[in-house]
């Protein structure tokens, strides 16, 4: 497992809207919305969990957009993958736990909303398809392993009590992840 954490402070060396940074595995990101930082970070995690632990499957769980939100409300987590089997196998896992999973479109279509003029790829697509084309963005990184997205920005959080987490952080993911590596 590798966590992607990092600081997010403003300050004078601050990313800014037009600014062009590098990532870990050669790419070049024009920076277009400097509140989607976080896929930043991410993206780098994933090129580190590939080529320096070698691992054969990746899945991700992050609370990447509030999009996610829009499309799905907050009971239920989007996952964007490459793998429709290992999909059916979360889904399988998370019905143990009550866990609700549901899979959003991912089409190669998507990969040209997030093409820059000036770098690889935009950071950022703006207002269309924002968890989509934030999970295309991430897919720029995973270097064909099979791989799953979780946007958790939904399921993360909750206002009430659940049947295994008290109102505030739910741990949504980690039994169904749990599940599916056990099973």
């Amino acid at each position: 497992a590798v966590i992607a954490a990092c600081e997010n402070a403003i300050g004078s060396n601050a990313y800014r809207p037009g600014d062009i940074i590098g990532s870990m595995n050669g790419k070049t990101i024009e920076i277009t919305n400097t509140d989607a930082e976080g896929r930043l970070t991410l993206a780098d995690a994933l090129t580190y969990i590939i080529r320096k632990e070698n691992v054969d499957e990746v899945i991700d769980a992050a609370t990447l957009t509030g999009a996610i939100m829009v499309a799905l409300g907050d009971n239920v987590t989007g996952v964007f993958s490459n793998s429709d089997e290992n999909y059916k196998k979360l889904e399988s896992a998370g019905k143990y736990w009550g866990e609700k999973y549901w899979q959003m479109p991912i089409f190669e279509e998507y990969k040209e909303i997030i093409k820059s003029d000036v770098a690889d790829l935009k950071n950022s697509a703006g207002k269309l398809a924002g968890s989509i084309t934030a999970a295309k963005f991430l897919q720029e990184f995973i270097e064909d392993k099979p791989w799953m997205h979780l946007d958790i920005a939904g399921t993360a959080f909750s206002e009430k009590n659940g049947k295994y987490f008290k109102k505030g952080a739910t741990g949504q993911v980690v039994r169904t992840l749990y599940s599916y590596i056990k099973g």
